[in-house]
Order: structure tokens, then sequence, then C-alpha cells
């Protein structure tokens, strides 16, 4: 346990770049033929939200099933009002944008199992090669709350996450959630480091606003007869005494 917590406090003490990521898809079966249609991913560093994400439609050159347009609400012609390009024209720009990021993600073997079906098409490394690391929410929250619903609407309502805005399930809207989501699942975590860094701030504070003594100190040195009985101290030690040793040190350093 104090293995983990000091672990922890490193990891997070050191910033890291993390990428909140969501995808939709024509289905739910990435090696039985579906694939990708949305992408967005927002990037967060030092818990904070950067303004900086990819979002993007993507045309997956085969038609979606109405069960699969009916949560997201992604049609063929919308995607062709859209654009959107195939994803051999857009996967570089997700793989470069993931690049050596955390990235956290809900039910990720879900979305990890597409990205890396369409970054293979390709010739392009698997998702985990590519990221720094990946964080699944849902595993996490199962650990929070076992035996309870953990989708990401029900973890809205428990941890008191507004998610009127979400009418379908689009990436982008259910990435803005997630963030929320996991800054609650993690904020007691945080708090033992956020604690040590208010900490620090303190003492920095508390050397540069020391007031100076309202009267000097008084140095009051050794006089002859304390001194002669210091090295009387001194010589009933031996020859190896250490008190002796440094000094002759400093001596000969000088």
């Amino acid at each position: 346990m104090i293995l983990a917590s000091v672990y922890f406090i490193y990891r997070f003490t050191v910033i890291m770049r993390q990428i909140i990521l969501d995808t939709e898809t024509t289905g739910l079966r990435a090696a039985g033929g579906d694939r990708l249609i949305e992408f967005a991913g927002l990037e967060m560093i030092d818990r904070r939200l950067t303004g900086n994400s990819l979002h993007l439609y993507i045309h997956p050159e085969r038609d979606i099933e109405e069960e699969a347009i009916a949560i997201h609400g992604i049609s063929l012609d919308f995607l062709a009002e859209k654009k959107a390009p195939v994803f051999a024209e857009a996967g570089k720009q997700i793989a470069d944008f993931i690049k050596d990021a955390e990235l956290i993600i809900h039910n990720a073997p879900f979305d990890v199992g597409f990205l890396n079906m369409e970054f293979a098409r390709m010739g392009l490394p698997a998702t985990e090669t590519i990221a720094g690391g990946i964080i699944d929410t849902l595993k996490m929250a199962k650990t929070r709350y076992p035996g309870q619903k953990n989708s990401l609407d029900a973890l809205c309502t428990r941890l008191s996450i507004d998610r009127s805005r979400r009418i379908f399930h689009g990436a982008l809207i259910d990435c803005e959630l997630l963030s929320e989501v996991y800054l609650a699942l993690t904020r007691s975590q945080f708090s033992l480091v956020d604690g040590l860094a208010e900490n620090n701030q303190t003492q920095t504070a508390t050397l540069h606003n020391r007031q100076p003594l309202p009267h000097p100190l008084i140095i009051q040195a050794a006089g002859d007869a304390e001194l002669h009985q210091h090295e009387a101290y001194l010589n009933a030690l031996g020859e190896p005494c250490l008190w002796r040793q440094s000094a002759n040190r400093k001596e000969a350093d000088a």
C-alpha cells in the first residue's frame, strides 16, 4: 500500500499529457467487419483540460446498423454532409494526436479494439504501442462501486454530473462527461498529492516571510578554562577521535 502511494505521488507530480478518448462505430464487432465512424479526444495536462482536442467523423465504407444509429444518431447521409474522410485518410492524424499520451477511456477494450483494427489496416502500430498508457474508467468504477451499474450515464448520476446535453451517445459529449467522471473518481487520490504540494508552498512562504529577531543573537566564546577542559576530554578519547579527525581535515583543506 505504501509503495503504491509513493508510485502514485511520483507519477502525478510529473506533468503528464492525458487524452480523454471515445469513439462511435457501425456496430459492436471490430473483428466482424464493423468500422469506426467517429473519434473524439480531449487533451488534459495536470488534471486540467487544455482546450486542445481532435474530433473527426469518418466514413466507414460500409452500411451502419440501425441499432447503432439509434444510439449515436450518425447515418451515412450525415457523414456525406460532413464530407467525412475514410480512416485511411484520418488515421495518421489520430495516431499523432494520441502519441505518448495516457489514454482515459470508458470500457477501453472496446475503443482500443476498433482503433487497433483500423490502425492495422493502415500498417500502423497498435494503440498500446503508440500511446503512453491506458486507463479504463469502467474498471476503476467497478472497483469503487462493485455490484452497481457503472455505465457513463449511471456514473454521471451517482457523481452529480450534469448530462442534460447528452441526447445521443456522441463521442465528443461523452469525452466531456468522461473527463468530469475521471476527475471525480480520482479526486481523493490526488488530494494526497495536492496536500504535499500545499505543504511545500507553505514551508517556502514561511522561509521567505520570516521576520528578523527583535534583538541580535549574542555569541559567547569559550574561555581558556573551558577550552582546557575540552582538550582534556578529547585526549581521553584517544587518537581515533572523530572530532579531531574532522578538525584536521578542515585544516588540511584550508
